[in-house]
């Protein structure tokens, strides 16, 4: 299994652990990435970390849809790929909630199923210049001809020369967005992703394969799985840090009635705590939320404890489907011992 180191985005300050990932690449790691929310964005620290590396591929996980027009987006992917050396950005893109889509980007909600489909058409179209860019999509289309427009618009061809294949990957977690991004990406970002989840995922996977069509499948798919590494003696301790993340994302990260990390908590069998965490958060009970999280959830998507226990229980991610897995932690001990329970060396 190939590893990823996933550095997040930044808190109250950027910091950007250059050293951090420079090892990675030493161990053999085979990503790095970046994410947004609403602060630092994802794409900027890849361009500085593609000056302070030689191979590591960079993704980001996620550019959001809503931050920035398809177009825009392609010619950032470029860019950095470019000043990269070619071949190393991948272009890991997906729907944030609508309180963040609405709220922060100021962009309507709309159909995210429909968006993301227009949003990789115009991107590979922009890529592959074969054609002045034009598309006429459910959510998006180019030139543009609604409101406010002045007439005027004419389709146009990218004027850097880009890589014609840069990988499109998806962040999805609900049956048709995961069918669609086996259909049109190159790869995947599972949201909320744990060991002994791909039974529920395959059949789904399998069946946007098939409306692709032109043999794709398994084979020629990227599946980039994520986990929580805490290396810690001790394993209570350990899960609790990482309670406050879980509490703020299934409990404030999103509206009562639309929350994904949410749902999918509870489509793994932790619906009456997932309830009750989302209640206690909204009520601004935040210290109780997170007490409510339960160890088995942490420990499920997570990989907590001393090395050994680790790389005892790194093997079910082994296993798991993906063929790739990012490391979700800033600690230099866990960078190590991922690697060696990888056998990366």
């Amino acid at each position: 299994m190939k590893l990823g180191l996933a550095i997040g985005y930044s808190g109250a300050h950027l910091d950007i652990p250059v050293k951090l990932v420079q090892r990675a690449e030493e161990l053999g790691y085979d990503s790095v990435w970046t994410a947004e929310a609403y602060g630092s964005d994802a794409v900027t620290p890849l361009a500085f970390l593609a000056a302070h590396t030689k191979r590591i591929r960079l993704g980001t996980g996620i550019m959001q849809l809503a931050a920035r027009t398809p177009a825009n987006a392609a010619m950032s992917a470029a860019t950095v790929d470019a000043m990269a050396g070619g071949g190393r950005f991948i272009a890991g893109i997906g729907v944030s909630g609508p309180q963040i889509v609405e709220g922060w980007y100021g962009q309507p909600w709309g159909s995210p199923y429909w968006r993301m489909r227009d949003y990789v058409a115009i991107m590979r179209k922009i890529f592959q210049r074969e054609a002045p860019v034009a598309h006429e999509g459910r959510e998006i289309s180019l030139p543009y001809t609604g409101a406010g427009s002045a007439g005027l618009a004419k389709p146009l061809k990218s004027i850097l020369h880009m890589k014609p294949d840069i990988p499109i990957y998806l962040a999805t977690g609900n049956e048709a967005t995961v069918k669609l991004t086996a259909e049109i990406a190159d790869g995947w970002l599972p949201m909320g992703f744990t060991p002994g989840a791909m039974k529920e995922y395959r059949p789904w996977l399998e069946e946007g394969f098939r409306r692709a069509g032109n043999g794709k499948g398994f084979h020629n798919f990227a599946i980039q799985a994520s986990v929580h590494v805490e290396v810690d003696n001790d394993v209570a301790g350990a899960l609790q840090r990482l309670k406050p993340e879980v509490a703020l994302y299934v409990g404030g990260m999103g509206h009562k009635t639309k929350n994904f990390h949410n749902d999918i908590m509870v489509r793994r069998g932790f619906g009456d705590a997932a309830k009750r965490i989302q209640e206690l958060y909204l009520a601004g009970r935040k210290q109780e939320a997170i007490a409510a999280v339960p160890d088995d959830w942490v420990d499920l998507k997570s990989l907590v404890g001393p090395p050994a226990r680790i790389r005892e229980r790194y093997r079910a991610w082994e296993n798991c489907g993906a063929e790739s897995l990012s490391v979700r932690s800033r600690q230099p001990e866990a960078i190590e011992v991922m690697a060696q329970a990888a056998r990366l060396n």
